[in-house]
């Protein structure tokens, strides 16, 4: 069993369950502390998606395979996106056909889906049309990295490709971390108030969407399937749940979409302009996110899958809250 990405988030939480379950596991990962602390009986890789050579030594007397690696940023630079995610996945299925891989299961994302001129989209299903151009350069390699995923399930390739939404829990360092250091330093921007509907996918919950893809029957080869927790919150309701748990105030910056969206655009050309490396504050997709309601159809997974989310997003809110004060990150 071949795992990427694997000192990543997803990929850190899918090598214990695999390694709890038997399986034994190559993981390729980029940070050699997190790598060399993987579960005991692990062998670690350390290599980028873009080493063709060291994808194919790994890729070795393997029968299955879990690409969770890529680039995943709203800022930086084009090249590096479309290195880690379009040449990086192109190594994956290129050795994977080699060695004649049983299984290929691709980690995708539903930002794709996302828009700048369009409002609400919600319940959307893995076949919905996707907005051209797309919205930022993860968001469009991620797409290309699809695309090769697809070449190669023509050319042979048993793949199956996920698009797991917002993953929180234990161990997170994204999403919710980024709103508690942004409500400590200068307060959530509450677009509109915050009344959007959107998913979020407790992180075991996404870690069994992939276990049941590595052994799922035949129709279920080659296609795409939505995963989220099938639990639509509003985003106000979600934040108010981890910041009471967390005994800290929430603080409430509404702003109007019309106005942050002009500023954040003006920002991203500045930055660009400028080939600023940092990360502007707010970035049109960012404003996106926190004005447009977005919920995902999981129909697909839930039938073909047999996908059902164990974790509800109030437990899964708990168990992260618990863990952020015994580790008491600073982020």
């Amino acid at each position: 069993m071949l795992v990427t990405g694997a000192t990543g988030f997803l990929g850190q939480h899918l090598v214990k369950r695999l390694a709890e379950e038997g399986y034994r596991v190559t993981a390729i990962g980029r940070n050699k502390t997190i790598g060399n602390a993987l579960p005991r009986g692990v062998r670690f890789v350390q290599a980028s998606l873009e080493d063709r050579e060291a994808i194919f030594q790994a890729m070795q007397n393997q029968e299955l395979v879990v690409h969770c690696g890529a680039l995943s940023s709203v800022w930086g630079k084009y090249d590096a996106f479309y290195n880690a995610n379009v040449l990086g996945t192109q190594n994956m299925v290129d050795s994977a056909l080699f060695y004649k891989i049983k299984r290929f299961v691709h980690v995708s994302t539903p930002s794709i889906y996302f828009s700048l001129q369009e409002r609400s989209k919600l319940d959307v299903k893995e076949d919905s049309a996707l907005p051209d151009p797309a919205v930022n350069y993860y968001a469009k390699t991620k797409r290309m990295a699809e695309e090769v995923v697809d070449e190669a399930f023509i050319k042979g390739l048993q793949t199956i490709t996920i698009r797991p939404r917002a993953l929180f829990g234990p161990g997170d360092n994204a999403i919710i971390p980024r709103l508690i250091k942004t409500n400590q330093k200068s307060g959530l921007p509450f677009i509109d108030e915050a009344r959007i509907l959107t998913d979020i996918t407790y992180i075991e919950n996404v870690v069994d969407a992939i276990c049941l893809c590595l052994h799922s029957d035949e129709r279920t080869v080659g296609k795409k399937y939505n995963i989220t927790n099938g639990e639509p919150m509003y985003l106000n309701d979600i934040l108010e749940k981890v910041f009471t748990l967390l005994g800290q105030p929430m603080k409430k910056k509404n702003i109007q979409y019309g106005s942050i969206l002009r500023v954040a655009s003006i920002l991203e050309k500045t930055y660009r302009l400028l080939h600023i490396k940092k990360e502007p504050i707010i970035t049109p997709y960012t404003v996106t996110v926190l004005a447009h309601s977005q919920t995902l159809n999981i129909d697909a997974a839930r039938t073909e899958l047999g996908y059902n989310p164990r974790i509800s997003v109030e437990e899964g809110i708990h168990k992260f809250a618990e863990w952020w004060k015994v580790q008491n990150v600073t982020i």
